[in-house]
């Protein structure tokens, strides 16, 4: 007897210290919380961090360019970022690697005015076109207006920083190139001023992962990565059978984002969240870096799996 209340008070003893030996993991974001974090939040919420013995604290970046170099300058475990930033910071030589998928689609558009004069892509000959951030969305255009027999000479660039529909809507632009299908067009639509889209990977583009999830390349024998995939596969596939539940559960924790956009965004977003996220598609990453060569972006290709990894 005496025995057994030694077993059951050592068993005491020991579970507030099991309860609080979580591994903590700091997550830098791509962005301000938004629905295309959805699986991060709710792996928090949910508790699917919790039951793989993590504690996983989600950063948003004062500067959106930052996560990637703080992770591989070891302040930070994780950053949430792009896969064609990824080919350009191997490029410059940052040690880092993807080792999953968050959104495993582009987001990445080129929009008009529904009504507008541009029907196809060759409407855009000798029309102007606006961009936010030159190099990637050049590459992006210039490629989905060959397969239209047109070049970037065709059109007049104009940088219109981040007002992307506002510069449609004035007229200052006939397209814009970077508008994120998923909240531009729900934007535009609530606006009453619809837009028609096209997509890069339709028009010439390599299909390519729009957010990743990337770890310093001397750090991916961390057991606590494995977890954290496990989490994030647990908490999409969750989404996936609870998309109204996962929404309430978003809008309740973060009220100021509980409006229409971020709720049409929530639910265009969902089927573009990667079910296997730590599944690595190597031809398909090999295809995107045959792409970024032929545009120039990149002098030289490298080994996928110098860059990009599949935790087991």
């Amino acid at each position: 007897m005496r025995s057994a209340l030694f077993a059951i008070t050592l068993l005491a003893g020991l579970a507030p210290l099991s309860a609080s030996a979580a591994d903590k993991l700091t997550v830098l974001l791509d962005w301000f919380v938004n629905p295309d974090h959805a699986p991060l939040i709710v792996a928090s919420e949910k508790g699917f961090f919790e039951a793989e013995g993590l504690d996983v604290e989600l950063v948003p970046p004062a500067d959106p360019s930052a996560p990637p170099r703080l992770v591989a300058a070891g302040q930070a475990d994780i950053a949430v970022s792009y896969q064609p930033n990824l080919h350009l910071q191997v490029k410059e030589g940052l040690p880092l690697s993807r080792i999953g998928t968050l959104v495993e689609t582009p987001l990445n558009a080129l929009v008009v005015l529904e009504d507008g004069p541009i029907k196809s892509l060759a409407d855009l000959k000798g029309k102007t076109v606006g961009f936010s951030v030159g190099g990637f969305e050049d590459a992006l255009l210039g490629m989905m207006l060959e397969q239209e027999g047109l070049s970037l000479d065709d059109v007049a660039l104009v940088n219109v920083n981040f007002s992307l529909s506002p510069a449609l809507f004035a007229g200052q632009v006939d397209a814009v190139i970077g508008a994120f299908r998923n909240f531009e067009l729900n934007q535009m639509d609530i606006e009453e001023r619809p837009g028609r889209a096209f997509y890069p990977e339709e028009n010439g583009v390599p299909a390519y992962d729009e957010l990743i999830f990337l770890a310093r390349n001397d750090t991916l024998n961390d057991p606590r990565y494995t977890r954290f995939m496990a989490a994030i596969e647990a908490a999409t596939i969750w989404l996936t059978n609870h998309p109204q539940e996962g929404w309430e559960l978003f809008a309740a924790g973060h009220p100021d984002l509980d409006d229409e956009l971020n709720s049409r965004a929530w639910f265009d977003t969902l089927p573009r969240f990667a079910k296997r996220p730590s599944a690595l598609d190597t031809g398909r990453y090999e295809r995107f870096a045959d792409f970024m060569k032929e545009r120039g972006l990149i002098e030289e290709i490298v080994p996928v799996e110098s860059y990009a990894v599949e935790l087991r």
